[in-house]
């Protein structure tokens, strides 16, 4: 009987430390929790059009992750998406005149932030605003741009 009891417990120990593993992992791949308690400072960009970018989203510099988006709103007179970063202190040498990109991680995977460094002996401050932008490349407009060329070319070469 002692045995039997014993054989369970384990098997209920094993069954939770799973479901726990489970759990951190689906919370670090997710990006909703972030461990690093690094002091930061705060960026932003404005983009025509952010396309399904999400707050918490990586920003990137070489690949390499240096911070997390933390705001994106919509300025009221020029009706652009103004994405607000935190960059940890640590990459605080990102010059003035760098371009920031919005990349989908992936054929259907995430957008990120990658930021693409210029050449300016000046760097970005806490509230500095990085002025060269691209938008987001959305599939939909994609497919829609290639299905409209090939049938336009289709129609040319049947006449």
């Amino acid at each position: 009987m002692y045995k039997k009891h014993s054989l369970e417990f384990m098997v209920g120990l094993f069954m939770l430390a799973g479901v726990i593993a489970f759990i951190v992992l689906a919370l670090q791949v997710s990006g909703l929790t972030s461990y690093s308690s690094e002091p930061t400072y705060q960026i932003t960009a404005n983009f025509e059009n952010v396309g399904d970018l999400k707050e918490r989203a990586m920003v990137t510099v070489a690949g390499v992750n240096v911070g997390r988006v933390t705001d994106i709103t919509l300025n009221p007179t020029t009706f652009a998406a103004v994405v607000t970063m935190s960059i940890e202190n640590k990459y605080n040498n990102i010059p003035t005149d760098s371009t920031a990109n919005i990349y989908t991680a992936g054929l259907l995977g995430a957008n990120y932030i990658s930021i693409v460094p210029g050449f300016d002996s000046a760097v970005l401050k806490n509230g500095g605003v990085i002025e060269n932008t691209n938008q987001a490349m959305i599939l939909q407009d994609l497919i829609g741009k290639f299905m409209f060329n090939t049938n336009k070319t289709q129609s040319a070469t049947t006449k």
